[in-house]
């Protein structure tokens, strides 16, 4: 089954973090990727900022905008794409996403 994993930052709890423990996040993220691309389940993946746009609605019409969608304190901070054996399996891969304390992490199986 395929899973698609988002990862969500909260901007205030993100900018109140210390120079070491961004450091602490960065190098873990490093290895959790790793462990990832090693693991044999990873179909794609998109981190923040990356090329990301934006469309809403603005006077009836689709405005295009750079960026992510921010409506309030959490970002989509990025996502993977995992295919495992059913939701128990993929919720172990998303229990090992470092910096959760930051933000949270969502499983949603993906259809089709």
């Amino acid at each position: 089954m395929l899973f698609l994993v988002l990862i969500y930052q909260d901007e205030a709890k993100m900018a109140a973090a210390t120079a070491d423990e961004q450091q602490t996040i960065g190098r873990d993220y490093g290895e959790f990727n790793t462990f990832l691309a090693e693991s044999g389940a990873l179909r794609g993946t998109a981190t923040w900022p990356a090329g990301v746009s934006t469309i809403r609605s603005h006077d009836g019409k689709a405005l295009v905008t750079e960026g992510s969608y921010q409506a309030a304190g959490d970002r989509v901070a990025g996502f993977f794409l995992i295919e495992v054996a059913d939701m128990v399996a993929a919720i172990e891969f998303a229990r090992r996403v470092p910096g959760v304390q930051y933000g949270g992490v969502e499983i949603r199986p993906v259809q089709g």
